[in-house]
């Protein structure tokens, strides 16, 4: 519970006959994490001279091409397929939302499984591939008409049938358009080159412009064009077009809603094939992504002529389990050999803790997973964490909110989300807690009783009202502060001196709980006038401040301000829990300014305001104190002790969310 879950390591050698049924079992158990070992022979000269590095499956190749397939026409049917839902149906999902059902399908080797994708595939992908190109076709004609349709939009103004121009040997054409400026210069400076053209023109806008059609012989073209691109023409290409341009655009438009019919035509044939194939294909996904992971588990593998040897991670409780499966699949023809890490080993890290504590663990491997043999601090956050979140809150109500909304995660999207349903218990438990903690420092909707009704909550301990006695919840909360440290630091001591860094637990840890006991223990003395405590605590501090230097150097010293600010960290909880309910408050005295003070609407707007200002207050105050209780942890409590871990325990598991094997 205090530690990562303990670990042996398996090494298996099998026939290799029989190592298909092994890594089948293996896969659908999911409690090993098999270990690369190919890269291990090819460095290790004497595991090179047993071994050679095992390769992939053959069929992994044929396995992956089918999964890509596969993955394409779902995707293809998706992004064409897209249901609006309403806000609604959306909400209804998501606090009610369905749980797929596992379907029995048949256990099947690779080749069996390729001759069913193959088979399934040649149903359906000749009939998708043939919409997709149709498809793609009416996409690249929309196109091509919509830009037919925009270079003859700027035409439309000279009413020619340009088929005339494109087919005449003899004259062209020049259409653009240029500043109206430079236009009424154009004739003067086209009859330098020649007399042999004819020139009209029409505004467009912005008026600063005019569009210009000028036809000339065929030998005159280039010069003219030179010309007026001097002038700023900016040429329309018409090289080609045929036709008038209103007509041209009217049939233009006509084979667009065509096309958008046939388009709206072809989409149903592809919805009809969803309907009737989807559940198929993502069952297909699903077996050909597990078929593929176990082909691609081979190249860990070292082998000789006839064995295969593998090394597994398992989880001590699962061992014998493992061992049992292992045996079956093989038929007793394998060799297990368990071993429990060496120090040199990076041991895969499994966090295992209790039931209640489960859902932090997200935090610590958000943060980092701990080293094999240093604590895991799982369960103290799940106890101290929410007690900080509702410090930090410090309302009652508030906490019924919170608490409601970690329910409807828990119970809704909880149900087929993981990380949801852990969060969905985490807020129960922070709701909890702010609720507890507001029922006794006053606080339930600010000063919601003791504004409209003149009285304090019942369970309210009057020491601890946070608005009239703030120096004793600021004293609260730096206890809270010194004793979150110094379990800290007495778990980073006990992390040290297990690993056998002795004198890192002295200058890190130690030190400064021997400093801590001394002024204590000094200060009690001079409180309650006892000397001899007094000065036993004065000779403690001493020796604390002398450690310090000694392990530390001059430093060390400068480290006691850190130290200090550490502790004076926990301040925060006060000052959230003055913010929470400091802006309740306010929220109340202009909902009584409101209803008070301003004739006929103020009645209606007091209750807007009531209502919304503190949804509004709850939603960033509950944010501020997730935020800063996790903070009060990652930065505060686990610099004291933790190391951390680069490796996750990542079981080799077959992850059926639509299938499950027939037995």
């Amino acid at each position: 519970m205090f530690l990562p879950a303990r670990m042996r390591k398996l090494k298996i050698i099998t026939f290799e006959k029989y190592t298909d049924p092994v890594i089948r079992s293996l896969h659908e158990e999911g409690i090993t994490q098999i270990d690369n070992i190919s890269e291990r022979i090819q460095e290790d000269p004497q595991w090179a001279q047993l071994l050679k590095p095992s390769k992939p499956a053959p069929q992994t190749t044929r396995i992956a091409s089918l999964l890509m397939r596969t993955t394409g026409i779902i995707d293809f049917m998706n992004t064409l397929i897209t249901r609006k839902k309403k806000m609604k149906e959306v909400i209804k999902e998501f606090l009610n939302p369905p749980i797929p059902k596992k379907r029995k399908v048949e256990e099947l080797d690779s080749e069996s499984l390729i001759k069913k994708a193959e088979d399934e595939l040649s149903k359906v992908e000749t009939r998708i591939k043939s919409l997709e190109s149709k498809l793609n076709q009416l996409e690249a004609e929309k196109g091509d008409l919509e830009s037919t349709i925009s270079l003859w939009e700027k035409l439309v103004d000279f009413d020619i049938d340009f088929t005339d121009i494109e087919e005449s040997k003899y004259i062209t054409a020049i259409v653009g358009k240029m500043p109206i400026e430079k236009f009424k210069k154009a004739p003067e400076k086209i009859k330098e080159i020649t007399d042999e053209f004819a020139i009209f023109d029409v505004e467009t806008e912005p008026p600063t412009e005019r569009k210009v059609f000028i036809i000339t012989l065929k030998e005159h073209e280039d010069a003219i064009a030179t010309l007026l691109r001097r002038m700023d023409l900016e040429r329309f290409e018409i090289a080609g077009l045929k036709g008038k341009p209103s007509e041209v655009i009217q049939k233009s438009r006509e084979r667009l809603k065509e096309i958008h019919e046939e388009r709206k035509a072809t989409i149903k044939e592809v919805e009809e094939i969803k309907n009737e194939w989807e559940e198929e294909l993502l069952i297909l996904k699903e077996q050909l992504t597990i078929e593929k992971e176990r082909n691609e588990i081979y190249a860990a593998f070292g082998e000789t002529e006839n064995t295969v040897m593998l090394e597994a991670w398992t989880p001590l409780k699962d061992c014998e389990k493992a061992e049992e499966i292992i045996k079956e699949a093989s038929e007793g023809h394998c060799v297990i050999e368990r071993e429990k890490p060496n120090p040199d080993d990076e041991v895969p890290i499994l966090l295992e803790n209790p039931r209640f504590a489960k859902p932090f663990e997200t935090f610590i491997k958000m943060y980092s997973p701990p080293k094999y043999n240093e604590y895991d601090p799982t369960v103290f956050m799940a106890i101290v964490l929410p007690f900080f979140f509702g410090f930090c809150l410090t309302d009652a109500f508030y906490g019924i909110i919170d608490a409601l909304v970690g329910f409807i995660l828990y119970k809704g999207p909880g149900k087929v989300n993981k990380f949801m349903r852990s969060f969905g218990i985490i807020f129960m438990a922070c709701g909890l807690w702010a609720f507890i903690l507001g029922m006794v420092t006053n606080g339930f909707l600010g000063d919601f009783f003791p504004r409209f009704f003149h009285i304090n909550l019942p369970t309210v301990i009057p020491l601890v009202d946070a608005f009239k006695e703030p120096q004793n919840v600021l004293l609260m909360a730096l206890i809270a502060g010194v004793l979150h440290i110094n379990f800290g630091l007495i778990v980073g001591a006990r992390n040290n001196i297990k690993m056998g860094n002795i004198r890192e637990a002295m200058g890190s840890q130690i030190v400064w709980l021997i400093l801590e006991l001394g002024i204590l223990l000094a200060a009690l003395g001079w409180l309650f006038n006892i000397f001899p405590l007094m000065v036993g605590g004065g000779g403690i501090a001493v020796l604390g401040i002398i450690l310090l230097v000694y392990y530390n150097g001059l430093f060390g010293l400068i480290d006691a301000s850190g130290f200090l600010g550490t502790i004076l960290s926990y301040s925060r909880l006060l000052a959230l829990c003055l913010s929470t309910g400091g802006m309740a408050m306010t929220v109340n005295i202009v909902t009584e300014i409101c209803a008070n003070l301003i004739p006929v609407i103020g009645v209606a707007l007091a209750p807007i305001i009531f209502v919304f200002g503190h949804i509004a207050n709850d939603t960033f105050q509950s944010l501020g104190a997730f935020i800063h209780s996790l903070r009060l942890h990652y930065v505060e409590f686990f610099s004291q002790f933790f190391m951390g871990a680069k490796r996750k325990f990542d079981p080799f598991s077959a992850e059926r969310k639509l299938t499950k094997i027939e037995r």
